[in-house]
């Protein structure tokens, strides 16, 4: 038995579809699953796995069919990366940042590029990854006739290894803010370095570009620099963080899936509890309920805020900072609750399952190591501080790239 996902939470997507749509990400998981904590021990790029992503079908979740993509709605999205973080969460969170940067193309391209590159992404199955960490400005964009020349390197890019098409960030030099653009990856000056070693999200790609002399033609650049972003505009952060809420509920699943897999099947009754199965001892039964009550309100939330964000980025340029303000609530409320369900269920399954599950043939450390490292990308206090700021003062979260 799993953890039931919410059908509610399906506003558009046909009844078939979602069932469909599961179903491949079901099988795609449990595929994934077959090698996981093989790959986990040994890090490194998963590129026979990543392949299997691009073979499912799933790429193009959530690319609108105007452009050959499923159409899918947000919160079947964040369900699919839920199925797959359970089984595989460094593999997840490649997938899922692909749909951020098809996202981007949506709030910030204009309508070519958004016909151009999300029907280049169907046609010619494109994976997608990143270089856009806005925190670090060392890839600086100097003005030439035809775009821009790029230098310098970025840090923590989700995705790069193995990405056809990169999104991007660069420090204009000139009006001193930053741009954003779409880059192949393959592109000369281009160096994608994999030295992820993390002891965590082994697998996420999460290395080091370097742009050397790299040409940006106007046309590629989806927000110029000096460009305040707009209500729409800043969904994107409402899209990552709620991925992130969603990668830290699917490990909390998948570790409290395994524990209670382990303690149904091998766990032995501690004797003084005087009875024969684990499953009966009240002090089992009380602390799986403990780490039930993490885990429900957690997907509760997470699967409200994805309906908010749903709303929002379906209303494009109409879309008020008032909406956006409330879907960032929305949005810290899930992403906080995951984060606390990711770390105490992936901690204290062991304590529930004993030492023998501690076994490396297991690979259970792997839940706790992956949220661990995951949810230190951008700090819970934070969020915490926005709430409270919210509950005093009604005030919404000052939009940035992480609120």
């Amino acid at each position: 038995m799993s953890f039931a996902l919410h059908r509610q939470a399906t506003p558009t997507s046909s009844s078939d579809q979602h069932d469909n749509l599961l179903a491949v990400a079901t099988a795609l998981a449990h595929r994934l699953a077959s090698t996981a904590v093989e790959r986990d021990r040994v890090g490194g790029h998963a590129q026979q796995e990543r392949e299997w992503i691009r073979d499912s079908g799933l790429l193009t979740l959530s690319i609108p069919r105007e452009f050959g993509g499923q159409g899918a709605d947000w919160p079947v999205v964040f369900q699919v990366i839920r199925v797959l973080a359970k089984a595989d969460s460094a593999l997840a969170h490649v997938f899922a940042f692909h749909h951020l940067q098809l996202a981007g193309i949506q709030l910030y391209g204009n309508a070519q590029q958004q016909r151009s590159l999300l029907t280049a992404t169907v046609e010619q199955r494109l994976f997608w990854g990143n270089a856009l960490n806005p925190l670090d400005q060392r890839t600086t964009a100097k003005k030439t006739e035809d775009g821009y020349l790029l230098n310098g390197i970025k840090s923590f890019s989700s995705g790069s290894v193995g990405a056809d098409w990169l999104t991007i960030s660069a420090w204009d030099i000139a009006t001193e803010s930053a741009l954003i653009a779409v880059i192949p990856s393959k592109q000369k000056g281009i160096a994608i370095q994999a030295d992820w070693d993390a002891f965590g999200q082994k697998q996420t790609d999460s290395g080091n570009v370097h742009f050397d002399d790299v040409l940006l033609p106007t046309e590629l650049i989806l927000q110029p620099a000096g460009q305040s972003p707009t209500p729409q505009a800043t969904l994107r952060s409402q899209v990552a963080q709620l991925i992130m809420a969603n990668l830290y509920l699917g490990i909390g699943l998948g570790a409290f899936d395994s524990a209670r897999q382990y303690t149904q099947e091998q766990s032995r009754a501690w004797f003084a509890a005087a009875v024969d199965k684990a499953t009966e001892d009240p002090f089992i039964q009380h602390r799986y309920g403990e780490l039930w009550l993490l885990l429900r309100p957690a997907v509760v939330l997470a699967d409200q805020a994805a309906l908010a964000l749903e709303q929002a980025f379906r209303q494009g340029p109409l879309v008020t900072a008032e909406t956006r303000g409330a879907l960032a609530i929305s949005v810290a409320e899930a992403k906080c609750l995951a984060h606390r369900a990711g770390i105490e269920v992936s901690s204290q399954m062991f304590e529930l399952t004993g030492a023998r599950s501690t076994s490396a043939r297991y690979g259970y450390d792997r839940y706790w190591r992956n949220v661990r490292v995951h949810t230190l990308h951008d700090p819970i206090d934070y969020k915490l501080r926005d709430l409270g700021r919210f509950v005093l003062n009604g005030s919404f979260p000052e939009p940035t790239a992480y609120s």
